[in-house]
């Protein structure tokens, strides 16, 4: 019977799902982020304590279709004119960040006493951050579509293009066949990458609207569909060698032009967390923490340079180029971790017998502490910023800011300033406009504000998380600024982008009204504790007008329009 129950894979996912749930639990009892609970659970499942996660190729499995779902998501939001318009920005602190790593952690491997050898290996891994994790972090912040979540985007899959190529590389010494064989390789990948770009472009010109419409009619289908696509795409990528996450990404970007992708994303939310788990849980079984305890030293120093050189070295080129120092601090805390693929790249050089295991374990620490450092650090960025603000003006240039705010209307006064160009926000700057006042809308969604634009609106492009930014904006004549931007699921946190927005006002003596909108009923005494003046319940609002429009005799299947004279009319 023990037998039969240590082999029943079943037994072993409830105990790692009942292990995860009170882990988290008392994560969240603790203010801690979900991501540190979760490699714990994989620390503890592992070997190295309870030993339960022992089905390994179960657990990888699950693991690698939670990162195609992910990247499969984040391609499906990703706007392909912004790419082009942030390629130079990606390039620039992509590359930098790898030669920058890659030279000063070689120095400082050979001054710990590691061999050349082992040092270029070490300072090769430091290079490479998780995408996986970075996204997921700012996904739940909200972030991923910010400008800075855009830029580190980028540069990531910059350095996931070089993740390939280092793999490549090794693994041609590992077979005997460097040189010419080594290169062969390289052009093959991006002959495949070529091609794959070929075929998804011609798949959104031809086949993208049709087919998904066509699956639309059944939204289970639609659902079974996105994830298999996400599944194909990631394996062929895989199997032409650069990899699932960018297989993933562009089988999102290949739905991203369809009207159903915000239903598909918002279908597979639930499904991304629940596989992402076992990614976690992969992630901290891997770690032999028996070979850890020799390496603490160097680790230590090791984490310092990634957790401080590699934000620091992103701050600094996206400084030169011209981005304000927020910005750059933001996008650059995303690279203070090591990735999955270090510990995979050291394996591999344990294996061809470049290194020894002892170089492992050295990284394998290096790791734990700047994963679960970063995770942090991400989590808690707007407060960190705020802490560090005064001595970062080093990295930010005079003309800074010219790249994210750039556009019409950004200095002319106006009554009212609406912060969130969505539906609701464009709503409410449309309204106002018929009735004669003067409106500027703020959004850092690149799509929003070229809508906002044709519709003749005059927008800036920027962040209203931002005090440097809002300090821009001809606030001095301003009667209302109005927050439309959507709110945290989890409600009203440190980081709120309502409350931050209510304090940069306040910070900046701002002199009008403040109103915030708000989706549920105890939101609402938490803004007003914040300092707003109004706010905004856009459901129940909508429910009271519903409500006035039939009692005042409204007739079935007619709609009011704005009158900008103030006057009710109807149309059929």
């Amino acid at each position: 019977m023990a037998e039969a129950i240590d082999g029943y894979i079943f037994y072993e996912i409830a105990a790692l799902l009942v292990l995860a749930a009170g882990v988290g639990f008392v994560g969240l009892l603790l203010r801690q982020p979900l991501i540190v609970s979760f490699i714990a659970v994989g620390i503890l499942a592992g070997p190295s304590v309870l030993d339960i996660a022992k089905s390994d190729e179960h657990i990888d499995l699950l693991a690698e279709l939670g990162i195609a779902v992910l990247l499969f998501l984040v391609g499906l939001k990703l706007d392909l004119k912004l790419v082009r318009t942030l390629g130079p920005v990606a390039l620039m602190t992509g590359l930098g960040q790898v030669i920058f790593t890659t030279v000063f952690g070689f120095l400082i491997g050979l001054a710990l006493g590691l061999g050349p050898v082992t040092s270029l290996y070490v300072a090769v891994a430091l290079t490479f951050s998780s995408t996986i994790i970075i996204v997921k972090l700012l996904t739940d912040k909200r972030e991923i579509d910010s400008l800075h979540g855009r830029i580190a985007l980028g540069f990531l899959i910059v350095q996931d293009v070089v993740v390939v190529l280092a793999m490549i590389v090794l693994s041609a010494i590992g077979v005997g066949t460097a040189g010419d064989a080594a290169m062969t390789d390289v052009l093959w990948v991006f002959g495949y990458g070529a091609a794959m770009l070929v075929a998804v472009v011609l798949f959104v010109r031809f086949l993208a609207n049709p087919l998904v419409g066509r699956l639309a009619r059944a939204p289970e289908l639609l659902v079974s569909f996105a994830i298999g696509w996400a599944a194909l795409l990631a394996a062929l990528g895989h199997y032409m060698g650069f990899g699932k996450e960018l297989g993933g990404l562009l089988a999102g970007i290949s739905l991203a032009s369809t009207p159903y992708r915000e239903a598909i994303a918002a279908r597979l939310a639930s499904l991304r967390d629940f596989l992402l788990l076992f990614f976690f849980i992969a992630l901290g079984a891997s770690l032999d923490l028996s070979v850890l305890g020799a390496s603490v030293g160097a680790a230590l120093l090791f984490s310092l340079f990634v957790l401080i050189g590699n934000p620091l070295i992103v701050l600094a080129i996206m400084g030169a180029m011209g981005y304000r120092k927020r910005t750059g601090f933001l996008a650059g805390l995303t690279v203070a971790q090591i990735s999955e693929f270090s510990l995979i790249f050291m394996a591999m050089g344990v294996t061809i017998g470049h290194v020894p295991d002892e170089a492992l374990g050295l990284v394998t620490l290096v790791g734990l502490i700047t994963i679960a450092a970063s995770t942090y650090m991400i989590t808690y960025s707007h407060a960190l910023y705020a802490q560090l603000e005064p001595m970062l003006g080093l990295f930010e240039r005079r003309s800074a800011g010219r790249l994210e705010d750039a556009g019409p209307g950004g200095k002319r006064p106006c009554e009212f300033v609406v912060f969130g160009l969505g539906r609701y926000g464009l709503g409410i700057a449309q309204e106002l406009r018929n009735a004669g006042r003067s409106v500027l809308g703020v959004d850092f969604n690149p799509v929003a504000v070229r809508h906002a634009r044709r519709l003749g609106f005059d927008v800036v492009f920027g962040d209203a998380t931002d005090p440097e930014f809002l300090a821009h904006l001809p606030l001095g004549g301003t009667a209302w600024a109005i927050s439309a931007v959507p709110e945290h699921d989890t409600g009203i946190t440190h980081d709120d982008p309502r409350r931050t927005l209510i304090h940069a006002l306040k910070e900046l003596d701002f002199r009008g009204e403040i109103a915030v909108a708000a989706h549920s009923d105890d939101m609402v005494d938490a803004l007003d504790r914040a300092g707003a003046d109004l706010v905004l319940m856009p459901y129940r609002d909508a429910a009271a007008r519903a409500a006035v429009l039939v009692l005042s005799g409204a007739t079935p299947h007619r709609t009011e329009t704005a009158d900008p004279r103030g006057q009710r009319e109807f149309s059929v």
